[in-house]
């Protein structure tokens, strides 16, 4: 759908098959997601008691828009020891990051298509 050159960090087939295709459904899922990112990340500390839920939770938000790197990072971060958690928590953040560029460049690109109409 997009003519971005997207990154890949977020596998957007994923989500049209969530949403059946649906614009307006596909806005509203990624804007939780980007709401979901926003709420969690300050919590990818691991001196932050309750960053494993935070972790899982963004986990299970990217699963379900695609975004497998970034669920599989996390997957990593949850199971892992206290002593290695800060360099496994660097790499969601990284992961994050690259799925919230595509997410964005995605979304603008339905904005676009809602104002061709």
């Amino acid at each position: 759908m997009s003519r971005r050159d997207l990154s890949g960090a977020v596998d957007f087939s994923v989500l049209d098959r969530t949403t059946g295709g649906d614009d307006g459904v596909a806005e509203e899922v990624l804007g939780l997601f980007v709401q979901q990112a926003e709420m969690w990340s300050p919590m990818l500390d691991a001196r932050i008691e309750g960053w494993r839920d935070a972790v899982h939770t963004i986990r299970g938000a990217a699963a379900g828009i695609g975004a497998g790197a970034l669920a599989e990072v996390c997957a990593e971060a949850e199971a892992a020891e206290r002593d290695v958690a800060p360099a496994r928590l660097d790499h969601v953040r990284d992961a994050l990051n690259a799925a919230l560029v595509d997410v964005a460049a995605w979304r603008h690109e339905l904005m676009l298509r809602s104002l061709k109409g």
